[in-house]
């Protein structure tokens, strides 16, 4: 019979090679009796037989050293080691020093790159923005439209005409109360609206405009003459209720500081904001500002376009007509603050309408006065100039 594959047979573990046995790692312990014959701690293959022999003469050795040695060479021993390992702590410390550096030159080396990057980004962004069309500003301008008591017939369709033009605007109930006008800044609050456009009716005759950016100002009060509303002008022209206007002002309004202000003004009150719900994209009508003699003409136009009568020509024929309404603002003062405040221009050359009725009423009393006069000398002049009596008138009777 065959032997089994799993199983070893005596003569295969003879025959076979000898384990390698672990080797023991003794300590030199010095030498023995201080007889100056160095003894091997380690131990061989051959000698591993007799290990009985060798834990005896260990033994005998560390009997025969005294104790002041092992503690001598223990130190030593231990100084050597602190030694190696501040050793290798310093060349580790230098390593990461040297790491470190070189991080710091590839940081410097990423950061210059990164700031090369970000001023070309710049450069181009720049390029586009001049390339590109001009960003407008978001315009966020309503306007609360409101009067006093008293309001006259012709200045009540002047307002409807006024809120008909500007699609941004808010109409009010009257305001009962004339001397606080500082509620008209609660009021333009509560409306969501930073403008405010006033009439102030006075002897139900005079009307005054009070124009404001609430709430802080600044803000004007105008005299207002020469209304004409829409339908009192009868025009031919007409324009899409709710359509952006065109601002036209005079070259004037850029001569004198205040003058600059109220342009600023008006632009702010009258200018329809694109994102007005109210608005329609169109443009089809202009309003027009001008100054003459120290005083501000308001007209409205009409933008008309008709094809060129000429042949071979391809631009139209741009005509305006007057649909209206057309006023007069003569300036008062300018305040600092909303509907009062300090003055920051006052109008000398203005002449209230109380004092143009009262010179009138005075022209009249003086020419009242100058017929009196003329009555009591006529009637003097005939008495002195009378005829004696004639002694013979009664002789021929």
């Amino acid at each position: 019979m065959a032997p089994p594959r799993n199983k070893r047979i005596r003569s295969d573990e003879n025959d076979a090679a000898p384990r390698k046995r672990a080797e023991i790692v003794s300590v030199d312990l010095g030498n023995a009796g201080g007889s100056g014959d160095e003894s091997d701690g380690g131990v061989d293959d051959d000698d591993f037989g007799s290990s009985d022999d060798s834990e005896n003469e260990m033994q005998h050795a560390m009997q025969s050293m005294g104790k002041k040695e092992l503690l001598l060479r223990a130190q030593a021993m231990n100084m050597a080691d602190h030694g190696s390992d501040e050793e290798e702590e310093e060349e580790e410390e230098e390593e990461d020093d040297d790491e470190e550096l070189e991080e710091g030159d590839l940081d410097a080396e990423v950061a210059e790159a990164h700031s090369d990057d970000e001023e070309q980004e710049q450069e181009q962004e720049e390029e586009e923005e001049h390339n590109t069309k001009p960003v407008f500003k978001r315009n966020k301008q309503r306007v609360l439209l409101l009067s006093s008591r008293g309001i006259t017939h012709r200045h009540r369709h002047m307002l409807t005409d006024l809120h008909a033009l500007m699609p941004h605007s808010k109409k009010d109930a009257k305001l009962d109360n004339k001397h606080k006008l500082h509620i008209l800044n609660e009021l333009a609050e509560l409306s969501n609206c930073n403008n405010c456009i006033y009439f102030e009716i006075r002897k139900h005759t005079d009307c005054y405009l009070w124009m404001s950016k609430t709430p802080n100002g600044p803000s004007v009060k105008f005299h207002v003459q020469n209304v004409h509303t829409m339908d009192e002008l009868r025009m031919t022209g007409n324009c899409l209720k709710g359509s952006r206007p065109i601002l036209s002002f005079d070259q004037n309004f850029d001569t004198q500081p205040h003058y600059q202000l109220l342009k600023e003004m008006f632009t702010h009150t009258f200018g329809s904001p694109r994102t007005s719900r109210k608005l329609k994209p169109f443009i089809d009508h202009v309003l027009a500002f001008s100054i003459a003699d120290g005083k501000i003409w308001f007209r409205n136009y009409q933008i008309i376009e008709k094809p060129a009568v000429e042949r071979g020509q391809k631009d139209t024929e741009i005509s305006l007509i007057e649909i209206g309404p057309r006023f007069v603002l003569n300036i008062m003062r300018i305040f600092d603050g909303s509907f009062g405040g300090s003055t920051l221009f006052e109008n000398k050359e203005f002449v209230g309408p109380n004092q143009i009725r009262r010179t009138k009423r005075l022209e009249l009393s003086d020419e009242y006065k100058r017929r009196v006069e003329a009555g009591k000398k006529r009637e003097a002049k005939m008495r002195d100039n009378q005829l004696p009596e004639d002694p013979l008138a009664d002789v021929f009777q």
